[in-house]
C-alpha cells in the first residue's frame, strides 16, 4: 500500500521517528552556532595571533579567508555527503558530521598559532557539510504535503538562524566572563569547548533516534510534473548569490563596524542578532498558514530588489542606528529568499532528495565563500569605493530580472491549480 507525498508514492506504514524534527533542527543549531560564535571575534582573535605584525589589511584578508575557507569546505564536500546519505541513510553521515564538527570545535580551544587556525576551519566545514543538507533530507523523506514540508523545512532553517542568532551574543558574554584564560584563543575557550560538546550531544540525539536504514525508497508518480531542464540549476544558481550577499554583509558588517565606525564588540555582536532576529520572523512569516506555498514563488524578485538597494546603501549608513535599518533591509529579504529557494529545490528534488539538497548547500555555501573572500579582499581597494558593497548590489539587482520568468515556470498554467496549493 502506497500514499502519495509531494508527488511521489512511498510506503503508507513508513512513519516519522519520533522527535525526528527536534533533533535534526538541534544538529542544524550547534553547526551555526559554532559559526555565529567566531565570525564577530575573528578580526580581534586575529590580531592576538598576529601580534606586533598586525594591519587593519592583514586582518581583513584574514578574517574574509578564513571564512571564505570555511565556506568553502561545505561546498566541495556537501554534494558528497548528500548523496552518501541516499546510499547510507540519514543517520551515518549525521554522525559523522557531528562528531567530526565537535572534535575539531574543542580542538580549536587549544590551537596557539593562525596556521592551526586555517587548518580547523577547513576541517570545521568537511563536516558541518555533512549535517545541513542531509538534515533536510531527513524532514523531506517522511513529509506529506506541500504546507507541510514549508514549514518543517522553515524550522530547519529557523534553528540555524536561531545558532547564528545565539553565537555572537553567547561568545561575547562568555568570553567577557571568562576574560582571564590565557591562551591564543584565550577566553573563547569556554565558548568554543561548549560548542563541541553540545554537537557530541546532538550525535548522541541522533544516534536514538532516525532510523538505521537508508533514506526512504520512492517510485515516482506517473501523474506527477515533470521538472523544467535547468529549473533547479536556475533555483541553485540564485541561492549562491543570497548566499554571498548575505556574506558581503556579515564580513563588512564586522570590518565597517570596527574599523570606520568604532562600535564595541557588543554593538557588532546586537547587529548580528538583530540581523538573525529579523530572518527568524521574516522566515515564520513566509510559511506561515497565511500564505500558500505556492505563492511564494511571486515573493523572489521582490526580495532581490530589496537587497541589492539594501546593500548598496551599506556604505551610506554612518552610525550604529543607520546600520541598524540597513541590517533590518538586508536580513528581511535574505529571510524570504533563503527557505523559499530551498522550498522549491526540494519540491523538485525527486527521489534523491541529498544529493539535490546537498547541491543546495554547495551552492549557497560557494556564495558565501565568493563573499566572504570578497568582503575581506576587496574592503580597502582604491579603485572603486566601497566595492564590496557595490559590486554585490549589483548583482543582487541582476538576479531580479533572472528570477521573473520563475512563477510560470515553478508552477506552469497547464497544472496550477488550487490543488496544488494544499
Amino acid at each position: 500500500m502506497t500514499e502519495k507525498r509531494l508527488g511521489f508514492a512511498i510506503p503508507a506504514e513508513v512513519s516519522p521517528p519520533q522527535f525526528l524534527l527536534p533533533v535534526v533542527m538541534l544538529a542544524v543549531l550547534t553547526i551555526s552556532l559554532g559559526f555565529g560564535i567566531l565570525l564577530p571575534q575573528l578580526p580581534a582573535l586575529i590580531e592576538r595571533f598576529l601580534g606586533d605584525a598586525s594591519t587593519t589589511v592583514r586582518v581583513s584578508r584574514a578574517t574574509g579567508l578564513l571564512t571564505a575557507l570555511y565556506m568553502a569546505a561545505l561546498f566541495v564536500f556537501a554534494p558528497f555527503w548528500g548523496r552518501l546519505s541516499d546510499h547510507w541513510g540519514r543517520r551515518p553521515v549525521l554522525l559523522i558530521g557531528l562528531a567530526g564538527f565537535g572534535a575539531t570545535m574543542i580542538a580549536f580551544a587549544f590551537f596557539e598559532t593562525l596556521t592551526a587556525v586555517y587548518v580547523e576551519r577547513a576541517l570545521s566545514g568537511v563536516f558541518a557539510a555533512a549535517v545541513t543538507p542531509v538534515a533536510l533530507a531527513a524532514v523531506t523523506d517522511f513529509t506529506v504535503a506541500k504546507a507541510a514540508l514549508g514549514r518543517r523545512l522553515t524550522f530547519v532553517s529557523v534553528a540555524g538562524i536561531t545558532g547564528f542568532l545565539l553565537g555572537p551574543t553567547l561568545g561575547v558574554a562568555l568570553t567577557r566572563s571568562f576574560s582571564g584564560i590565557g591562551g591564543a584563543a584565550g577566553a573563547l575557550t569556554v565558548p568554543l569547548m561548549a560548542t563541541g560538546g553540545l554537537a557530541l550531544i546532538a550525535a548522541l540525539a541522533v544516534s536514538v533516534t532516525l532510523p538505521v536504514s537508508g533514506s526512504m525508497p520512492r517510485t515516482v508518480d506517473e501523474a506527477a510534473p515533470v521538472t523544467e531542464p535547468g529549473l533547479v540549476r536556475r533555483l541553485l544558481a540564485l541561492g549562491f548569490v543570497v548566499s554571498a550577499g548575505v556574506a558581503v554583509f556579515e564580513v563588512g558588517l564586522a570590518l565597517r563596524g570596527k574599523q570606520e565606525l568604532g562600535l564595541t564588540p557588543v554593538q557588532i555582536a546586537l547587529m548580528f542578532t538583530l540581523c538573525s532576529g529579523v530572518m527568524i520572523v521574516v522566515q515564520a512569516a513566509v510559511f506561515s498558514p497565511l500564505i500558500k506555498p505556492d505563492s511564494t514563488r511571486w515573493l523572489i524578485a521582490p526580495a532581490f530588489a530589496v537587497m541589492g538597494v539594501s546593500l548598496f546603501a551599506v556604505p551610506l549608513a554612518a552610525d550604529f542606528r543607520a546600520m541598524l535599518a540597513v541590517v533590518g533591509a538586508v536580513a528581511a529579504s535574505a529571510g524570504i529568499l533563503s527557505p523559499i529557494l530551498t522550498y522549491w529545490i526540494a519540491s523538485h528534488a525527486g527521489h534523491k532528495s541529498g544529493a539535490d539538497l546537498g547541491k543546495q548547500t554547495s551552492a549557497a555555501s560557494l556564495g558565501a565563500a565568493v563573499g566572504s573572500a570578497a568582503g575581506g579582499l576587496l574592503y580597502n581597494v582604491t579603485w572603486l569605493p566601497n566595492a564590496t558593497f557595490v559590486l554585490t548590489a549589483g548583482v543582487a539587482l541582476l538576479a531580479v530580472w533572472a528570477s521573473l520568468s520563475l512563477p510560470g515556470r515553478l508552477v506552469p498554467k497547464d497544472i496550477a491549480s488550487p490543488s496544488t496549493a494544499k
